[in-house]
């Protein structure tokens, strides 16, 4: 049986290994030695495993040691592919990767890549690296594949196992073995996509429609807001019809929905083509933030409260609800503006890890427990306006009645609360 590495263990990488470690030798690799420590001793700091889940996986073994991946024939790459200041793809971290396993890369093994990426990014940027690197021949000594990742973090319901895997292989043998591989820990199937590239092109597609979709239901928003329309009324409305596809407006952050439309777009320019449609979804949705304050503005204006010195409230910072993950977070967009506007902001989250909102955004958790609580609501009447950006389950047991006066503005970004306690909501 052989044995497989996994390269990079975060929220794609640890669930795979862990996976894999329950029916063959299995390396869960990472670079970093903090990150490899603290899983040897049973601790998860993305909080998706238990330490029960993390110390019972028979054939799994932890390690940082490129010497220990010599041992294995079958390399998955699951490493961050984000974008950078510029919102250009950022593919450090995946080639730095390759360039490794090219070290250790022996006859007739195989590398399979699940990290988000355009289409051609395996064979035209990886394959040269573990050529160049290994002095092996691709599709004659070693071999490859594209298995995107479609893992949601906080997500119990669609977990690794339980969600259809599309699978590629540089041949068709290799294809046959990367999809009996994978069929080994996802009972839910697999698909086997015709080529690598089509494998790529599928994740870009899965995410792209997402963004596009979710920019128009916020353009909408906007345009229903001028005609003094709330939104989520309409789509209440809408969602009586069968074929009515039921997104909402939001903020759209996170690792994939607000990124891999970057990398497309990347992509088509380098073909000389200016995917408007896409682009434009890109703009809407990156707007949000901006939009959203601007209209909490104006109800602090109409309601006579000084904006500059506001004490402001953000209830949530983890880039989707009962989260831990804060990853291209888009409330960081509000928060950076309000400061613009002079007020005093406070954030409270507690699914977000406080040390990694600190090292990642410069922001200060609030503590819950430094907030007075009666009958068992949290009172936040201290402030002159609260927003809820983020739904977590928690934020049900905040009192917000004291917010009801004629002082106070309370905006709702994710519609949790009724309407008629809210000042506003998109």
């Amino acid at each position: 049986m052989k044995t497989i590495a996994v390269i990079g263990l975060g929220y794609v990488g640890l669930p795979l290994s862990i996976e894999f470690g329950k029916y063959r030798p299995t390396i869960g690799f990472d670079v970093n030695k903090d990150r490899i420590n603290e899983l040897k001793l049973g601790h998860d700091s993305t909080n998706e495993f238990s330490s029960e889940n993390l110390k019972c996986v028979e054939f799994l073994q932890y390690s940082y040691s490129l010497d220990d991946l010599r041992s294995a024939q079958i390399f998955i790459v699951a490493v961050p592919t984000p974008v950078n200041a510029q919102s250009q793809p950022d593919l450090s971290n995946l080639l730095k990767s390759s360039e490794m396993i090219g070290k250790v890369l022996k006859q007739d093994d195989i590398v399979i890549y699940e990290s988000t990426v355009y289409p051609g990014v395996t064979e035209d940027e990886c394959v040269p690296i573990l050529e160049r690197i290994s002095g092996l021949k691709y599709n004659e000594n070693f071999f490859c594949g594209y298995s995107p990742e479609r893992i949601n973090p906080g997500d119990q319901n669609h977990q690794l196992s339980n969600v259809c895997k599309i699978i590629s292989g540089s041949t068709p043998a290799i294809s046959q073995e990367i999809n009996e591989l994978y069929q080994e820990i996802i009972p839910a199937g697999t698909y086997v996509a015709p080529s690598v590239r089509v494998a790529e092109a599928a994740k870009m597609l899965e995410n792209v429609q997402r963004d596009v979709n979710i920019a128009l239901m916020n353009e909408i928003t906007r345009i229903f807001r001028l005609m003094n329309l709330d939104t989520h009324e309409v789509l209440k409305a809408a969602r009586t019809k069968w074929n009515f596809i039921p997104y909402e407006p939001g903020l759209v952050g996170g690792h994939c929905i607000g990124i891999d439309s970057y990398y497309l777009i990347h992509k088509a320019c380098q073909l000389n083509y200016y995917p408007e449609i896409v682009s434009s979804a890109r703009r809407m949705n990156d707007s949000m933030g901006c939009f959203i304050v601007e209209q909490v503005i104006k109800l602090m204006i109409r309601k006579n409260i000084q904006i500059n010195g506001a004490k402001i409230l953000i209830l949530g910072i983890t880039f989707k609800e009962n989260c831990h993950d804060i990853r291209n977070s888009k409330v960081i967009d509000i928060i950076n503006k309000l400061i613009e506007f002079g007020c005093l902001v406070d954030v409270v989250d507690p699914w977000a890890d406080s040390e990694k909102v600190y090292n990642e955004y410069k922001i200060t958790l609030k503590s819950t427990n430094e907030f007075q609580m009666i009958n068992k609501k949290i009172i936040i009447e201290n402030y002159d306006t609260v927003i809820i950006a983020v739904a977590h389950q928690e934020f049900s047991l905040y009192d917000f009645s004291s917010m009801s006066t004629a002082n106070k503005v309370l905006y709702d970004v994710k519609g949790i609360l009724p309407k008629d306690i809210v000042d506003g909501r998109l």
